[in-house]
């Protein structure tokens, strides 16, 4: 077993967006990516085009996609995640709700799901009342799944803000939110594995972050 080496850059892993181009939510979650680097970790974002690339998960069925199998490795290494989701209806998107599902994959891991992980939470929706009630459904589902919600969670009213491009909002203060997420994320990945003894990090072993996930850049 590869020694963990605990000043190493954390990874954290961004999994979110829509089937849109330049949807909201992407954008979002790539401006917290960025507070994330800030505070000392290399990122990697699974967004809305990759996501549309997964096929329901069925527990059932044993075989896995490529794609499939790509995500599962990745947060397999995460030190910490960042989930965006937009409100539909009240609740998590389908589209990130499977990519969610897919993780049952890593119950039977050292590191069962996300555990021992800080996980970022973002929605955006188009109003309040979602916002808030789809942010407090998605920390139940981090929270099932073994993760630790961070602190502060970000949630977007889109007609109050506008994404224009990948790296302009028009409002600062969701600027700093988001970057808050992102930097909250990275700062407990960087405490929680200075902490951490070789035999508490065989799933640690060196990952190839090189690989780039399939994404939209138009976030």
């Amino acid at each position: 077993m590869t020694r963990f080496d605990s000043h190493r850059r954390p990874l954290v892993i961004g999994i979110g967006g829509t089937t849109r181009a330049a949807s909201s939510t992407e954008r979002a979650l790539g401006f917290a990516l960025r507070g994330a680097q800030t505070a000392g970790a290399t990122t990697r974002l699974f967004g809305g085009e990759f996501l549309h690339s997964l096929p329901h998960y069925a527990p059932d069925h044993p075989q896995r996609t490529d794609e499939q199998l790509e995500l599962i490795e990745a947060v397999r290494h995460a030190d910490a995640l960042i989930i965006a989701t937009p409100g539909y209806h009240g609740g998590v998107s389908g589209l990130v709700k499977n990519a969610l599902d897919t993780l049952e994959e890593l119950r039977a891991d050292e590191r069962p799901y996300l555990d021992g992980r800080a996980v970022g939470c973002i929605v955006t929706a188009y109003g309040w009342q979602a916002a808030g009630s789809v942010l407090t459904s998605l920390r139940s589902i981090v929270h099932a799944l073994r993760g630790w919600p961070t602190p502060f969670g970000a949630g977007i009213n889109t007609l109050e803000t506008r994404f224009e491009t990948v790296d302009t909002c028009s409002d600062p203060k969701v600027v700093d939110q988001l970057a808050t997420v992102g930097q909250q994320a990275a700062q407990f990945a960087l405490a929680f594995n200075a902490h951490r003894t070789p035999a508490n990090a065989a799933a640690s072993e060196p990952f190839d972050q090189s690989q780039p996930a399939r994404l939209l850049h138009a976030v």
